[in-house]
């Protein structure tokens, strides 16, 4: 099995051990990754802001950066359902289409395709909240939703609960959004921010020492509006989480 890995943008610029934790917990996994060097974003940013047409260049070298591989993974939900639902600015060939299918976020391909289930190498002593973002949510189905009737489950808690002393707390809210939305937290940076807030108070109320996430945007949002609000509040991605990350 070979997969490809694409690194987000905003993961690059500000969270690169996001990306280093990615690749080296895949290949304690034993799949072969890939990283092409020239590769730059999925498309999603100029497609939020409805600018379509504009994000197919980015797309096309997307396409042809990674359809070579059996899969596409990356540690980042939004992006991945861009690729999987949205990722239409550029011709829908059969090469396309198949890539589009075979790209995964990282905790639903660790949950789904490799059926990982131990990750002996990690340890992590502290009470924690788990935000999962909306994209990865309710775009990708990672999890069960408060508004839907049904069984309850989550891939990523499912996931970090074989984390040796992980102990998971929960906001009394535990699915709202965080507010940041990619462009939404521009065009609406007054309810963002106020979103933001109430999010990462919650956490706080419910006693976490850590939020932990597989979206690193949300975490950029949260991590900004909790250094604001001077809450004792510290940020990781699950990645770094499953690879063994001490702090």
């Amino acid at each position: 099995m070979k997969a490809g890995l694409f690194i987000p943008c905003y993961v690059d610029a500000f969270f690169p051990e996001i990306g280093v934790a990615t690749l080296e917990l895949l290949e304690r996994l034993g799949v072969e990754v890939g990283y092409p060097l020239d590769q730059t974003c999925c498309g999603q940013p100029m497609a939020n802001a409805g600018c379509h047409e504009d994000a197919a260049p980015v797309e096309r070298l997307f396409a042809r950066n990674f359809q070579k591989f059996d899969y596409v993974v990356t540690p980042s939900g939004s992006c991945a359902h861009h690729v999987r639902q949205h990722l239409t600015a550029i011709e829908q060939t059969p090469e396309v289409k198949k890539l589009r299918e075979r790209t995964f976020e990282l905790c639903e391909f660790l949950h789904d395709v490799l059926n990982a289930r131990e990750f002996p190498w990690a340890k992590f002593p502290h009470k924690v909240g788990l935000h999962i973002g909306c994209a990865t949510l309710r775009g990708l189905g990672e999890a069960s939703t408060s508004e839907i009737a049904g069984a309850r489950y989550s891939k990523p808690l499912a996931l970090l609960a074989t984390v040796k002393g992980v102990q998971v707390v929960n906001p009394s809210r535990v699915d709202e959004c965080c507010g940041f939305g990619g462009t939404f937290s521009v065009s609406e940076e007054p309810v963002s921010a106020r979103m933001g807030r109430d999010k990462v108070t919650d956490h706080h109320a419910a006693g976490a020492a850590y939020i932990v996430t597989p979206d690193p945007s949300c975490l950029m949002h949260q991590k900004g509006c909790a250094e604001r609000l001077a809450l004792d509040l510290k940020f990781i991605h699950i990645a770094q989480v499953l690879n063994g990350a001490r702090a």
